[in-house]
């Protein structure tokens, strides 16, 4: 697919509705073949707009109309070019624990969670959050409200819980895992967060929050090399799940493949939450139509098995029957 095509697939189907000033830049840099060689110029898997725009916004580029937007990227671009080059896309959004707690609440527990591709691994705490699905009451933690609430829209027989999880143990694997404790790691993250999305942001404050006051475990390195050894630290008493959002998309055709075989083998379970495009490698189930083809869509499924449609951020599910 051309760069400008790229472009253009981002503003209609992932930007527009969720954020004008993303959709804005996306149709603009789609249009202006100047920009498009510089962005050609980066290698292939350093082109994608969330990467571009995010870095741009870490040098100083403010959320404004596009021409605006133009002439400060191109001042900036030697230094948004090495941010580019340096950083990864690693958007950690805590809203996603609203579509893994379902999964959670039909297996045993205690859990031992085990995040592949964790970022700063602020998904590791679905126990800590409170939860709004649909007009249902509130779920709570025991010890009362969480700091923020993930709302998350439902539709179809969604097993919701009646109480959080146990967790025991929690560990993530990352080529670059972001530290909570350090304030430029995550300024990334938060500049990774779309300009419009202020419920967004706050979401992310309060679980690094979370994070802080009990860090998890988070190991540097390729996960199908680390996956293996890590699961095997995991407490043999407590049930082993492991699970990812988003980072199918950034591995290779033989290592998605070596990477699900392996997710299969191991003990415990396996909850995957990945793009529609991708279903078909974590999961041989067909699919019901999607409620809505322009608007950019995960699969969730356990076990290899795909059981709902899930908003990209958490923001919804709709359940399979």
């Amino acid at each position: 697919m051309q760069t400008a095509d790229i472009y253009r697939r981002f503003a209609s189907f992932e930007a527009r509705g969720e954020s004008l000033c993303y959709e804005e830049w996306a149709e603009g840099v789609a249009s202006d073949a100047d920009l498009l060689t510089l962005i050609d110029e980066l290698p292939v898997w350093k082109r994608q707009p969330n990467l571009v725009f995010a870095a741009a916004r870490y040098a100083g580029v403010s959320a404004q109309p596009f021409d605006e937007f133009r002439t400060e990227l191109v001042a900036a671009w030697p230094e948004v070019t090495e941010l580019i080059l340096t950083k990864r896309t690693q958007t950690n959004e805590p809203g996603r624990c609203a579509v893994l707690l379902p999964l959670l609440s039909e297996l045993p527990q205690p859990f031992a969670l085990l995040e592949v591709g964790a970022s700063a691994g602020l998904c590791l705490y679905p126990d800590k959050f409170s939860y709004q699905y649909g007009d249902l009451p509130r779920l709570d933690p025991a010890r009362g409200p969480g700091t923020t609430v993930l709302s998350c829209a439902i539709e179809g027989p969604v097993p919701v819980p009646a109480t959080l999880p146990e967790v025991v143990w929690r560990a993530g694997i990352d080529l670059n895992p972001l530290d909570v404790s350090q304030s430029e790691d995550m300024r990334w993250l938060e500049t990774l967060v779309w300009p419009e999305q202020d419920s967004r942001r706050q979401r992310l404050t309060a679980a690094i929050d979370i994070a802080r006051t009990d860090p998890p475990q988070l190991v540097s390195g390729d996960l199908n090399e680390t996956i293996e050894t890590l699961a095997s630290q995991a407490p043999s008493d407590a049930t082993l799940v492991v699970f990812h959002s988003a980072v199918l998309a950034y591995l290779s055709a033989d290592a998605r493949a070596q990477f699900v075989a392996t997710a299969k083998s191991l003990r415990g379970h396996w909850i995957s939450n990945e793009g529609l495009p991708l279903a078909p490698i974590v999961s041989p189930t067909v699919l019901p139509p999607p409620p809505d083809p322009t608007k950019a869509l995960f699969v969730l499924a356990k076990d290899g098995k795909a059981v709902a449609y899930a908003g990209p951020h958490g923001q919804s599910l709709l359940w399979f029957g």
